[in-house]
């Protein structure tokens, strides 16, 4: 085989699981992780059963994943909002106005707080989740920070305000879901009014 077609399969295989995880993101997050079958997440990615298993051994494996790959994908998010070369509010409301418009955040908060609280989850996953859920929170520590010493954000511990900042986000884009609309006018600034001087 050449390197090219190596390269080319190893991109389609990527392609598949990122498919998988997709699908299987809207499909656990709709019905939960017991009720949620590999024909389910093989139906919804529109592949067969049989393909699913050429990408992942079982559905825990999917779940580690998808869990893994949403904390990953969140991480870069925010450190990209901390990156910005901008002002502490214009990278708050960046993250903010961004976070408000992603189109899957209601489907990864609803997995993420399954394996932070379920009891079906390994307890090494769950760990591995919470403590990965603090780290992330150290970006927007850093934004608040920032944002604190120019005088622009209220005073406190940053990384309590972040987590209470981010919590409200992941609460509030719950009721964001597709078809179920319960808040329809949230803006950042709105929603960042609660750290402003």
């Amino acid at each position: 085989m050449s390197p090219r077609n190596a390269i080319k399969d190893q991109k389609l295989r990527d392609e598949r699981k990122r498919q998988l995880l997709d699908a299987a993101m809207h499909v656990i997050a709709r019905r939960g992780l017991p009720a949620t079958k590999i024909a389910d997440i093989a139906a919804t990615a529109g592949i067969s059963v049989g393909n699913v298993y050429k990408s992942f051994g079982s559905k825990d494996e999917i779940f580690r994943a998808l869990v893994e790959s949403g904390q990953r994908e969140y991480r870069e998010f925010v450190e990209e909002a901390l990156a910005l070369p901008a002002s502490p509010y214009d990278k708050l409301h960046w993250y903010t106005s961004n976070w408000l418009t992603y189109s899957n955040g209601w489907a990864i908060t609803i997995i993420l707080q399954y394996a932070r609280t379920s009891e079906a989850v390994p307890e090494q996953l769950t760990q591995a989740v919470s403590a990965r859920f603090i780290d992330n929170l150290r970006p927007m520590a850093a934004i608040i920070a920032e944002g604190q010493h120019s005088g622009i954000f209220k005073a406190g511990d940053s990384m309590e305000l972040a987590l209470m900042y981010v919590s409200m986000m992941e609460g509030l884009i719950l009721h964001d879901i597709p078809g179920i609309r319960e808040i329809a006018s949230l803006t950042p600034e709105k929603m960042m009014a609660m750290l402003l001087k």
